[in-house]
């Protein structure tokens, strides 16, 4: 069988229902190949695929960790002290735990993990798998009898979910306690009361949907971006524009994705509440 490499892969930006379902089901193809193929495979080891795995690691998340660092403390300081200037204005300073929480860590540090992840990494996936197939290098894995799904899709799709899951608890990490130790220069709320409110603000869901979102925003980011690059088909002109489909459809599937878990998460403490 020839896997997905032999598909039909539709190109442009503007796409009809169909097209988008065709490659919704081509993705989908693709992950089942990749991972069956891993398995199957005996021209490679483990060995190997843990160390692509790692490499895509050290370059996603380890070399993203400075950027990640400094987006978290920016928003953790700035958030923390208008968030606390105007709730000491109406007397609410409690409040503060349960909208860091809302707000940071459920919601910005999932979308701007992914973003850095898309700019930095996605677009490196996409490109270097789009000149791969220029430059004929899957072919010739092939006639060395190494599976091309097996060696570059699926360590990096694996690679993707550690390292975003990892990024997004330093995220919340550095905006939640960094965060609050570059604002205090400028406020007086204790660090007792600041972790208390937090302590209290965390819901027993909270580490159920930090897993959803991060995890799926990583599978989605590098098999979107795995997918795009597959779709050169061997002009060097292809590939910037493989490299932009990438990115554009990354970062729209991972907001549509991640609106999605939020409106069902909050229907369903609705439901809870009563109130539907």
């Amino acid at each position: 069988m020839k896997d997905l490499l032999s598909l039909n892969f539709a190109a442009g930006l503007g796409r009809s229902t169909a097209g988008f379902i065709e490659d919704t089901y081509n993705i989908l193809i693709m992950i089942y190949l990749s991972v069956r193929a891993t398995f199957r495979d005996q021209q490679q080891g483990l060995g190997t695929i843990f160390r692509v795995v790692s490499a895509q690691i050290y370059f996603t998340g380890w070399q993203a960790m400075p950027i990640v660092a400094v987006i978290a403390l920016a928003v953790g300081s700035l958030f923390i002290m208008q968030s606390s200037y105007q709730l000491n204005l109406l007397g609410g300073s409690e409040m503060i735990g349960n909208l860091m929480v809302m707000i940071v860590v459920r919601e910005l540090a999932p979308l701007l993990v992914a973003i850095v992840v898309v700019a930095r990494s996605g677009t490196a996936v996409a490109s270097e798998i789009g000149n791969m197939r220029v430059n004929r290098e899957i072919e010739a894995l092939e006639v060395m009898g190494i599976h091309p799904l097996s060696y570059i899709v699926f360590p990096r799709i694996l690679g993707g979910i550690a390292s975003v899951l990892c990024l997004a608890f330093y995220f919340n990490v550095i905006a939640l306690i960094g965060g609050f130790l570059v604002s205090s220069f400028v406020h007086s709320m204790s660090f007792s009361f600041y972790v208390d409110s937090l302590a209290r603000a965390v819901d027993s869901s909270d580490a159920f949907v930090f897993l959803l979102k991060n995890s799926f925003s990583g599978a989605i980011i590098f098999t979107v971006c795995c997918y795009n690059g597959l779709q050169v088909q061997g002009s060097p002109h292809e590939v910037p524009q493989a490299t932009t489909r990438a990115v554009v459809r990354s970062i729209g599937y991972v907001v549509t994705f991640n609106m999605v878990v939020t409106f069902l998460v909050y229907l369903k403490h609705l439901v809870r509440l009563g109130i539907l």
